[in-house]
């Protein structure tokens, strides 16, 4: 098992879901984690429950203004930034919303999706790459979606953006191998049990994956030395394989 004591770790979209299990699990770890999400109190309860030390640190992925304040109070408060997990996400359904034929998806609905899901890497990645590279090392942890390879009608906003975050993981993994930076893409490999699906029935809803699915990998991932495995994109159990 890795080891993530005195690792410093960002994760975007913590305050629930997949995210909040891999920041209470990294934390669990030994690692310092900044904890990033739009709603501040439910950052708060997220420390709370939270085993090492955690910084509670609200921005929205869509405004580079709140990127930057969250990442800088991270290197102010922990010395430097090791690993980027890049979780925080949306889709129609987690708004509340039906799927949408493409035709009938609103230009808003899907800027909101594409500035959430694939510009919001961008943002994070784009402030937070020059602390790694002062480090001389870093782990850039995208999560992606089995929707990038194999779209299902309905999810096009979701698909296109997941399908973006893998394109961007490939050039990011290409341009900084050499500084000693791996850059991963991390998937579920199946639907989560989080607000995204709250739409189906209970029983449905308890057969499917649970949050804590991506936990695991999240850490051998985080663990990873500069010459780790990078450019590579994996469903939680494959990675499992790979580097445990």
């Amino acid at each position: 098992m890795a080891n993530l004591n005195g690792e410093r770790i960002v994760v975007t979209g913590a305050s629930r879901g997949l995210g909040r299990s891999m920041a209470l699990r990294l934390s669990a770890e030994g690692a310092s984690v900044a904890l990033v999400a739009r709603d501040g109190d439910e950052l708060t309860a997220v420390a709370a429950d939270a085993d090492g030390e955690t910084l509670v640190a609200p921005a929205d992925v869509r405004d580079a203004d709140s990127v930057s304040r969250a990442v800088e109070r991270t290197v102010d408060a922990f010395g430097g930034i090791d690993t980027l997990v890049n979780n925080a996400a949306v889709g129609l359904l987690s708004l509340g919303k039906d799927g949408k034929l493409l035709g009938d998806v609103t230009e808003d609905e899907w800027e909101l999706v594409l500035d959430t899901n694939l510009t919001g890497v961008f943002r994070f990645s784009k402030a937070t790459l020059p602390h790694m590279l002062d480090g001389g090392s870093g782990n850039v942890v995208n999560v992606s979606s089995g929707l990038a390879e194999k779209p299902a009608p309905r999810f096009g906003p979701y698909a296109a953006s997941k399908a973006g975050v893998e394109a961007l993981t490939r050039t990011m993994a290409a341009e900084y191998d050499e500084a000693g930076i791996n850059v991963n893409s991390l998937g579920p490999g199946g639907r989560v049990n989080t607000a995204f699906w709250d739409h189906l029935p209970d029983e449905e809803r308890e057969s499917i994956l649970q949050p804590d699915v991506m936990d695991e990998a999240a850490v051998l991932l985080a663990g990873q030395g500069p010459e780790g495995v990078s450019g590579e994109s994996l469903a939680a159990p494959a990675w499992e394989r790979r580097l445990g």
